[in-house]
């Protein structure tokens, strides 16, 4: 396990660096800059502006600066902020997409792996028919038609929950469900196939022969084998849900991290792009580390130093 660690945490610096350098490079080619606005300020200003914040150097010297700075904890400054950290921001925002995501996660989870083992073990009834119906239209249909129609229905028509902000746990209901709904989805149909493939195996027909409880074949035998394919789905969904859903957070006013990605791209705000896109690289990678870390809980027979 030491050695795993060690050779992952070699792996991680590496990939970090090499996120780092395409997104500083293919930010640099979009053309346009951060205070080029209907309002362009003059020349004079905008030379100005450009030697405060080291934009007049060449390209290889401002990545040079960002990199070391970068090793040293600084993500620089926001251009659009007021000067403020873009760290700060970054702690700021990603408490309120964290909670959300953590909730959002929570629906998948409870719901998506029961739903499956559900349709795999009624094959072919009307429940297993009905449950991939509505696992099909949570897969196809996009997330703002979802987080609309929620909102219309319980929101505009019923009265029942609040369609905006998070300031009690009944703002959390609509945003989290619309969040989970795709994942629950997904999931339910990762599950259902496992469950099915690991149902025919020789072990579970054994089990059977020898008058095992239906319950404890799945619950013993059958659930544990079956969780690997969602496991390796749950950590990029995690990663992307934690650090918030771009649609989703706009749609519902929410003031998480996802939003801030967005008006940084719009408004060339550099730092809080490298900042933003940084920080999900790290959280998709330590994700995908405790995934790993996963397999061999869930299953003994892995051996991680050989990976």
């Amino acid at each position: 396990m030491t050695r795993y660690i060690i050779k992952r945490t070699i792996i991680v610096i590496l990939t970090l660096i090499l996120i780092s350098t395409i997104t500083f490079f293919l930010m640099n080619t979009v053309p346009g800059g951060p205070f080029l606005s209907e309002k362009a300020p003059s020349p004079q200003v905008l030379k100005m502006l450009e030697e405060k914040y080291g934009l007049d150097k060449p390209l290889i010297v401002q990545y040079k600066t960002y990199m070391v700075d970068l090793a040293h904890g600084d993500m620089g400054v926001s251009l659009k902020k007021k000067g403020r950290a873009v760290m700060e921001i970054i702690l700021e925002k990603f408490p309120v997409s964290g909670k959300l995501g953590l909730v959002a996660i929570a629906i998948a989870i409870s719901f998506g792996i029961p739903i499956g083992c559900i349709a795999a073990l009624r094959r072919g009834h009307w429940i297993d028919n009905a449950l991939m119906f509505i696992a099909t239209i949570g897969i196809a249909v996009p997330s703002f038609v979802v987080a609309t129609s929620l909102m219309i229905i319980f929101g505009v028509k019923l009265h029942m929950l609040p369609t905006f902000g998070l300031s009690t746990p009944l703002h959390y209901i609509l945003p989290a469900f619309t969040l989970a709904f795709y994942p629950m989805s997904y999931m339910a149909r990762l599950m259902r196939s496992s469950m099915l493939d690991v149902l025919s195996l020789d072990y579970i027909r054994t089990a059977r022969a020898k008058g095992v409880s239906q319950f404890k074949m799945i619950f013993k035998h059958a659930l544990r084998n079956s969780l690997i394919p969602v496991i390796t789905y749950l950590g990029p969904l995690m990663a992307y849900i934690l650090t918030g859903s771009f649609v989703v957070e706009k749609i519902f006013t929410i003031p998480g991290l996802g939003g801030e990605f967005i008006n940084s791209i719009t408004n060339r705000d550099y730092p809080l792009i490298m900042g933003t896109t940084i920080f999900l690289a790290t959280i998709l990678i330590f994700m995908n580390f405790l995934v790993d870390i996963l397999y061999k809980v869930v299953d003994p027979r892995v051996n991680l130093d050989k990976e």
